[in-house]
């Protein structure tokens, strides 16, 4: 088991680079780090994030991919999602600069499991390219991984 926490790297597929790399810059404040023609990487809260482009798939018929979700605390959670946990106050004052910039929330932010072991801050959203992320926090951070 890891005892320290160190930086995690992701990359997740964007259609429409030059709009993901400004939702990331402007709407979620991350410094943009290297880039090329087909990818950007970003500081996401210390963690590298890198879009990289992808084509939108050749539509079969008329059907489009449904957002998948699975029930969470009796919300519809995006599943897949990727995000990070950041500490309560800043949770409260960066959901409030979304909410300022017009993000369309997926969950909007509240408490989960109010009352509860694992009790969170949590929100849910997607970037342009239909990716979703999740940011939450903890009052109590021995919470993470209560069972």
């Amino acid at each position: 088991m890891a005892t320290s926490v160190t930086p995690f790297h992701i990359a997740i597929p964007v259609h429409n680079l030059a709009e993901c790399r400004t939702f990331y810059r402007e709407i979620l404040n991350c410094e943009e780090g290297r880039s090329s023609d087909h990818w950007v990487d970003f500081n996401f809260f210390g963690h590298q994030l890198v879009i990289h482009y992808k084509p939108v798939p050749i539509a079969i018929g008329n059907k489009e991919e449904e957002l998948h979700t699975n029930p969470v605390d009796g919300k519809n959670v995006p599943v897949p999602h990727y995000g990070v946990v950041l500490p309560w106050d800043t949770f409260e004052s960066f959901s409030t600069e979304l909410k300022a910039k017009g993000v369309d929330f997926v969950i909007e932010p509240y408490v989960r499991f109010k009352g509860e072991v694992g009790e969170q801050a949590t929100m849910f959203f997607l970037d342009p390219a239909g990716n979703a992320i999740e940011f939450k926090a903890f009052k109590d951070m021995g919470q993470l991984f209560a069972k």
